[in-house]
């Protein structure tokens, strides 16, 4: 697994960092959808800011969660969406706090050069048939990620299993995802959003945040089954819930939770000092500023404590 890599040596600026020494690195694990922010955006800024490298590694959440938590991965920050893979970590005790820092909704995105393009814009527009009646259409390439390893890959079960509620679709979601692990339509996660640009999937799960940095073309969902609003868990959210199958073999059942972005300092993190100043960062205005930019919104809820 190789770590994503932003530097920065100046002199000027290294005579005024706040929070580290020349060529300190500081290494953010992250939930692999967070890519473009983190690396293109975030992570620079932060080092450009304190004289360091970044090292970034986007992974499936509680996959990133499993390897931290074994200890075959080492970080000094994880930023994970929804609490379950902080959870793995407070668990390993490994983190004993973690931040909400940003938050985001399912979406539906597709490609525009899609034989299926001009059914999901005319769905988009609120014309011709529904987004999830063009996603049941013969030939359609759906692409998610993995339930096992990445809370996206549950989060459009649920999402899915939501409408049929919603929409008053009963069987909705065995008629678009199949399987709960259909291998038709499963992918890692970091790849999922560059096989819908290179046509590989028609249309495809997404974080709003993620697709709107990708600059991808998607379906808005309202929230009461997009799992971006706190405030709608207890009428909605929490009515739904699927089986998978545990590492052991024993099913588990997985129920849905708000997609907030949570950022925690790992307790065996080399660089506590400087992963505290970069969570710090990302509550900041300019932090936040830069969330905002890259189509996330504001955090929401309250700390996670162990």
């Amino acid at each position: 697994m190789k770590w994503r890599i932003s530097g920065l040596i100046c002199v000027a600026m290294l005579a005024t960092a706040p929070v580290a020494r020349a060529h300190e690195a500081i290494r953010v694990a992250y939930a692999g959808s967070m890519g473009v922010v983190m690396d293109e955006a975030l992570g620079p800024a932060f080092a450009k800011r304190n004289g360091v490298d970044y090292e970034g590694q986007g992974e499936g959440a509680y996959g990133m969660a499993r390897l931290l938590a074994s200890r075959k991965q080492v970080a000094d920050v994880f930023v994970s969406i929804t609490p379950g893979p902080i959870e793995i970590l407070e668990a390993a005790n490994l983190v004993d706090r973690a931040l909400p820092v940003a938050s985001t909704g399912m979406v539906i995105a597709f490609n525009p050069k899609s034989p299926f393009a001009k059914q999901m814009e005319a769905a988009r527009a609120g014309h011709g048939s529904p987004w999830w009646g063009v996603l049941q259409s013969p030939g359609l390439r759906f692409g998610r990620t993995d339930p096992q390893f990445d809370p996206q890959g549950q989060n459009i079960i649920f999402t899915v299993e939501l409408a049929e509620r919603y929409y008053g679709q009963p069987g909705l979601a065995r008629r678009i995802l199949g399987a709960t692990e259909n291998p038709q339509q499963v992918f890692a996660e970091g790849g999922l959003l560059s096989r819908l640009e290179a046509g590989q999937v028609d249309a495809s799960s997404g974080y709003r945040s993620a697709v709107i940095s990708a600059k991808l073309p998607y379906i808005a969902l309202p929230d009461e089954i997009n799992l971006s609003n706190p405030a709608d868990a207890r009428r909605w959210y929490d009515t739904v819930s699927f089986k998978l199958a545990g590492t052991a073999g024993a099913p588990r059942t997985l129920s849905p939770q708000p997609l907030v972005f949570y950022a925690a300092v790992l307790n065996n993190a080399p660089h506590p000092q400087l992963a505290q100043a970069f969570i710090d960062f990302m509550l900041s205005p300019a932090g936040q500023a830069i969330f905002h930019q890259k189509g996330y919104d504001a955090p929401k809820g309250s700390a996670l404590n162990k």
